[in-house]
Order: structure tokens, then C-alpha cells, then sequence
């Protein structure tokens, strides 16, 4: 698998999903982020980061609360928000920065 780093200064558009296993909300994301690949395709890449499996890039992002969703382009934060966002918004937030 290729760095966190190496895969948010890509050129592609990305998308982190950080999350936890016990989380409930978390638990909510994946049909959601689903509908937003099937819209958009290869325009963004998706990644899913288990904040207790990755305390390193939680403690480097701040991440206090899961989900939150950080979109990325060229390693710059473009977007970034806590808590369960519809796929349209998503979707909307995404097509912002293609």
C-alpha cells in the first residue's frame, strides 16, 4: 500500500474517511461514500483510515472525532468536517475542487 503521504499529494482528488471500528456514525459512511465513487469514478480516490489502527496520522491531521471526512489535492486540505455528510453533499463539496 503506498504512504499517506504519497497518496494525499497526488494529483488525484482524495478523500479520507477517517473512522473506528466501535464507532456507530462510522458505521453509517461506507454505503454513502459507495454512491459518491459510483457518481465520480476515478475523478477521486477514497480511503478509509482506521484511527486506532493509525494513531500516528490522527495525532498528525488532529483528528478528535470520527468520522471526519478531509479532502485532499496536491497534499493541501481543501475540505474538512466531523460527522455523517449525504452523498449528495459530498458529492456536491467534490465536484468543487475537480
Amino acid at each position: 500500500m503506498s504512504k499517506f503521504s504519497d497518496i494525499i499529494n497526488s494529483e488525484q482528488l482524495v478523500l479520507i474517511d477517517f473512522s473506528a471500528e466501535w464507532c456507530q456514525p462510522c458505521k453509517m459512511m461506507p454505503p454513502i461514500l459507495k454512491q459518491v465513487k459510483q457518481q465520480l469514478g476515478d475523478r477521486v480516490r477514497i480511503l478509509k483510515v482506521d484511527v486506532d489502527k493509525n494513531p500516528a496520522i490522527a495525532r498528525k491531521w488532529m483528528i478528535q472525532n470520527v468520522p471526519t471526512l478531509m479532502v485532499f489535492k496536491k497534499g493541501e486540505v481543501k475540505f474538512r468536517q466531523a460527522g455523517v455528510i449525504p452523498a449528495p453533499q459530498i458529492v456536491q463539496i467534490l465536484q468543487g475542487f475537480l
